[in-house]
């Protein structure tokens, strides 16, 4: 017998953010054939209408509840700064949407708390932009972890370097700096894709130890680094540096995890070593504006650019949420709670490193901010 067909729910999509990544979500979104409407918002209004005007979009505003309170509005997306989310989301929990958020929930804990509180009283399907979980290659690990191929995990090593181009610009354009740490912007990607391929393991205390440098003037970090213990004996040990010099090679993330279990080891290099471009004369990067002598090519999380279009992970983990929504697709999203608990990990590793002491787990949004 063929399989049962989906039903289709068309979708009228609200996006609120039109600045990078909004404006790569909507290019996507205009394209997809599940969405019958779409509507714009962002305080920039000039910035929203050119957006609107470049994929069509039926409806453009500066004023968030306007755009919410439309009739055909049946889902969201999120993509302003990540210190701007409480808001919108809260808006859009309110009214019970589905939505697709960019990391993290809110930057502060007791303001992630309330919003996950809020999603779930009213039963929003809330997913988080974890994009590096639509890579292949972390697909595939977890697959074969999942299916036992190595046995019980016994110990994790993952190291993350970062170009400190991309942390800079967020750091700018921020106005309040005060949770912009390495772990809470940056290091929540490789804790999410660490803790999805160990899912199951409950995590009982982290230790952890900083250093700043660099990123003084910034009132922030470089690095930390840090041991996880679970409550079934696993170790994790992470690092997250966003300092590398403006020349280092990769555009933002460069990641390894080493991942040993009772019956074997799984190892992932996503460094982007694999395709290396050198040249006399600099060359464009995709990153706007950058141009190097020495790029590894594919480190830039969204996609790449070819033949005019974005192709990569950013691409697949918008269709597939698009798709989640239209014809009811299991998907591989980060949820709400899981980015919740994500951001909770983040800032105990950075209290233990004030501290200079372990921190137990769990830990709530209350002892985190006092």
């Amino acid at each position: 017998m063929p399989p049962a067909k989906r039903s289709k729910k068309p979708i009228g999509l609200a996006l609120i953010g039109c600045g990078k990544i909004g404006r790569i979500r909507a290019k996507f979104a205009a394209d997809y054939p599940g969405v019958e409407w779409f509507g714009l918002c962002d305080i920039d209004e000039k910035t929203g209408k050119k957006l609107a005007g470049d994929v069509d979009a039926d409806f453009f505003t500066v004023d968030l509840e306007e755009l919410l309170d439309r009739p055909e509005v049946n889902a969201v997306i999120v993509a302003t700064h990540s210190t701007m989310h409480v808001e919108p989301v809260r808006a859009a929990a309110e009214r019970g949407l589905p939505m697709l958020v960019e990391k993290p929930l809110a930057t502060g804990a007791r303001e992630s708390a309330e919003l996950l509180r809020l999603i779930e009283k009213n039963g929003s399907d809330a997913v988080l932009g974890y994009t590096q979980r639509f890579r292949r290659r972390y697909l595939v690990a977890k697959e074969k972890i999942g299916a036992g191929e190595i046995g019980d995990v016994t110990t994790v090593v993952s190291r993350a370097f970062l170009n400190s181009l991309t942390p800079i610009g967020t750091l700018q354009a921020a106005e309040d700096r005060r949770q912009m740490t390495p772990m809470v912007i940056s290091g929540t990607h490789t804790l999410d894709i660490c803790m999805w391929l160990m899912a199951g393991k409950t995590p009982a205390e982290v230790y952890a130890r900083s250093v700043a440098k660099s990123f003084v003037s910034y009132g922030t970090k470089d690095a930390t680094m840090g041991v996880f213990t679970f409550d079934d004996g696993t170790i994790w040990n992470m690092c997250i540096n966003w300092a590398l010099p403006a020349l280092w090679p990769p555009t933002v993330y460069s990641l390894e995890i080493g991942i040993v279990g009772t019956d074997g080891v799984l190892t992932i290099d996503d460094t982007h070593r694999d395709l290396v471009l050198a040249s006399d004369t600099p060359h464009t990067t995709q990153r706007p504006g950058e141009r190097k002598n020495v790029s590894f090519l594919t480190s830039y999380p969204p996609g790449d650019i070819a033949l005019g279009q974005l192709w990569g992970p950013m691409r697949e983990e918008t269709n597939a949420w698009l798709a989640r929504l239209y014809t009811g697709l299991e998907t591989p999203h980060t949820t709400a709670a899981e980015g919740h608990e994500n951001l909770l990990l983040t800032m105990a590793m950075d209290l233990s490193a004030a501290r200079g002491e372990a921190v137990r787990l769990p830990i709530t949004a209350e002892e985190l901010e006092g």
